[in-house]
């Protein structure tokens, strides 16, 4: 196993492996310098599985399938695993608790909005290096108990697993670990070796809470088959304050446009940190390393400047380069030229509301500006509520149809956070 210190492009010669390490992808490899060696001498399959618990993939998997559209891009071929079999168990890794069981018509319908996704940011098809589309429903759905346990699970120590962080933390707390949870990581390994025969799959990789699961794959290919596969993870990331990727003020930072405006897209990007800037372009653009850190070192208005080629170009490879483009032109129009614009986000409420009108306090909450009717009257009260760019000093000033412009109703909450309101029927 190589830990992280020990991977530096001085030591790597192929590219993917070498642009890798110097994006801040590589956090652990089994055996980099073999690895190495198998991506010079030709293409390498590489996986990354990602269980389909709602109908969107969120940011906090963006650094996953960045690193597999950057497989691709050197030429080697990436699987996107879609865990439709192992989903009906769910992943127990560094959970409080057991996820609910979903329904297979939920199954499917998760499947169907987190493939529209994946298309976006890698080219499928049935060239060298065209991406791969699996499911392991397909092998998982009718494999036989008894067969599983005498050809897969007499290689597994329980011992060993149970010495998993991800296991241990979850045996820590009261909650425990259910025999269904404790079987998806002898499911993942099998997921590796299944792959492995199906599509000549050598590469797995992961986030690395996944660590544990993927070394138990690679023994179980080199136990049954006899095969040298390998294994690599990537860093859970958070933010330079500690937040966790993949969340903001109002919840989950969704890829599809369908649950997550691009507008909002864009901004989640425009509002990074300052001491994530650099991080952050070299792991979400495809922008060269060397452009990433010119643009890190900038400060003051350059460092705004930075994030919004970040937000832009992040944006362009989830949604396209025409929405990330028009995204960024709404904020310039609302936040530099003070223009109200129908590109916003839109919400809306009920016509009797707006036309008997609503207390502000409440209008920010069922808008989606916040969480709570409290929040809301916080934010009042701390000047950053603001009608038609107007501020709001009182949390019961009524909002109706009188304060449309246009038929809408500009709601902002701070600088940065702005919802038009509609009414509906």
């Amino acid at each position: 196993m190589t830990q992280p210190e020990a991977l530096s492009t001085a030591t790597l010669r192929s590219p993917f492996l070498q642009e890798a390490t110097a994006r801040g992808f590589l956090y652990q490899c089994t055996d980099v310098e073999a690895l190495d060696a198998a991506m010079l001498a030709g293409p390498v399959t590489g996986y990354i599985g990602f269980d389909p618990t709602a109908d969107s993939l969120h940011v906090g998997s963006a650094t996953q399938i960045m690193l597999l559209r950057l497989l691709q891009k050197h030429g080697h071929r990436p699987v996107a695993l879609l865990g439709g079999g192992t989903a009906k168990i769910g992943d127990p890794s560094f959970r409080e608790e057991a996820r609910s069981l979903m329904s297979e018509e939920t199954i499917a319908t998760n499947i169907a909005g987190i493939e529209k996704s994946l298309r976006q940011f890698m080219t499928f098809g049935e060239g060298s290096s065209d991406a791969v589309l699996a499911n392991n429903a397909d092998w998982l759905d009718r494999l036989p108990y008894i067969e599983l346990l005498r050809e897969v699970g007499v290689h597994f120590s329980v011992n060993r697993m149970l010495s998993f962080d991800s296991v241990r933390s979850r045996l820590e707390r009261e909650q425990g670990l259910t025999f269904l949870e404790f079987n998806y990581s002898i499911l993942q390994s099998f997921d590796f070796r299944e792959l492995n025969r199906r599509h000549g799959v050598n590469l797995q990789m992961g986030g690395s809470d996944q660590w544990g699961n993927i070394v138990s794959g690679i023994d179980l290919v080199r136990r049954t088959d006899g095969k040298q596969v390998f294994g690599l993870t990537a860093p859970l990331l958070t933010t330079s304050s500690g937040a966790k990727m993949g969340k903001s003020a109002k919840g989950a930072v969704w890829l599809s446009a369908e649950r997550l405006p691009v507008f909002e897209y864009w901004q989640f990007w425009r509002n990074t940190e300052d001491a994530d800037v650099g991080r952050f372009l070299k792991l979400f653009t495809d922008l060269p390393v060397e452009e990433c850190d010119r643009l890190a070192a900038a400060e003051g208005a350059g460092i705004n400047e930075a994030k919004k080629i970040l937000a832009t170009e992040a944006t362009a490879l989830c949604h396209g380069r025409a929405a990330a483009e028009e995204a960024a032109e709404t904020a310039r129009r609302v936040f530099e030229a003070g223009q109200h614009v129908d590109t916003l986000p839109t919400r809306t409420l009920p016509h009797a509301d707006l036309a008997e009108g609503i207390p502000a306090f409440r209008i920010f909450a069922e808008a989606g500006l916040v969480a709570s009717n409290g929040e809301a009257r916080r934010l009042i009260r701390g000047g950053g509520a603001r009608v038609n760019d107007i501020a709001v000093t009182d949390e019961g000033q009524i909002v109706s149809f009188a304060d449309a412009v246009d038929g809408v109703v500009k709601l902002s909450s701070g600088k940065k956070h702005h919802v038009l309101v509609r009414a509906g029927t």
